[in-house]
């Protein structure tokens, strides 16, 4: 098998509710968009006893060895789903970690979709949502990088022929965990996204939506406040708000003019940052 070269988009969390909680899990409902910023995954078969995985690149820093790549991996091993094949994986890692836009969790989704295309593992659609969930809760909406609605009982509705959005999205010098911030929700939201339309990617809904976890993010980071109404202020955006658990920070623009303007206006403020402009897909 010679090496495959694939795309893992990051994830936008263009609206969150939390709507509850079910056993150690939060229910969620989210409105996602893709982006074109992408890591790159490649794969290769291998003759080996174990498989090799490989990050590298600006954001690969402390991914330890116990990652989504190698937890997907001893996963369908375990189920004997891969029949002793072995794999060299390398991620070249562009999607800053800990910011909520599920770098790790496309990765894996990615490299599963990879495997069930190539028709290298067979699986039902019943056993591809399991293993999703033993990885991450946001795994499944990886499998298809376009427009989607997930309703709190994970199923999730996808949309084509939608308007591009251009982005700027900003990542501080620090990154938020997940499990810290979700530990900290107190209030649940009456669920919105139960019966999904593709009036709800619409710029004037979007507008009146929100992230529920903004508020836990930025009573502990007060900097992410401070980002979000710069970008608010300085520019003109749709709108602005925290993706996933953060803590990177989205303005989203009609114009990819405005939105290299916003960013310019960024870059002077805030030079240790890292920001970049890009559009949905």
């Amino acid at each position: 098998m010679s090496q495959t070269k694939i795309k893992s988009y990051a994830k936008l969390n263009l609206a969150l509710n939390i709507t509850g909680k079910a056993s150690s899990l939060h229910k969620v409902e989210s409105i996602v968009a893709f982006t074109l910023l992408h890591d790159e995954i490649f794969i290769k078969k291998i003759q080996s006893k174990s498989h090799k995985i490989l990050f590298f690149g600006k954001f690969s820093q402390n991914i330890g060895r116990n990652n989504t790549i190698s937890k997907l991996l001893k996963i369908l091993e375990k189920k004997n789903f891969l029949k002793d094949k072995k794999f060299k994986i390398r991620i070249n890692k562009k999607i800053p970690s800990r910011a909520g836009l599920g770098g790790g969790s496309m990765n894996a989704a990615n490299v599963l979709n990879f495997f069930i295309k190539k028709k290298i593992i067979k699986m039902s659609e019943n056993e591809i949502i399991k293993i999703s969930k033993l990885i991450g809760s946001d795994v499944i909406l990886g499998l298809s990088s376009t427009n989607s609605i997930m309703n709190e009982k994970n199923e999730i509705k996808r949309f084509s022929n939608y308007k591009k959005i251009h982005v700027l999205i900003v990542k501080p010098n620090f990154g938020c965990s997940t499990k810290d911030i979700y530990s900290n929700v107190r209030k649940f939201n009456k669920p919105k996204f139960n019966k999904p339309k593709k009036k709800m990617f619409d710029f004037n809904y979007l507008k009146k939506m929100s992230n529920s976890l903004e508020p836990i993010a930025f009573s502990k980071y007060s900097k992410l406040r401070t980002i979000k109404l710069f970008l608010e202020n300085s520019s003109a955006p749709i709108f602005v708000r925290m993706t996933g658990s953060g803590s990177a920070i989205v303005a989203y623009f009609q114009s990819k003019e405005e939105c290299h303007k916003a960013k310019k206006k960024f870059d002077r403020k805030y030079k240790n940052y890292w920001c970049m402009t890009s559009k949905t897909i």
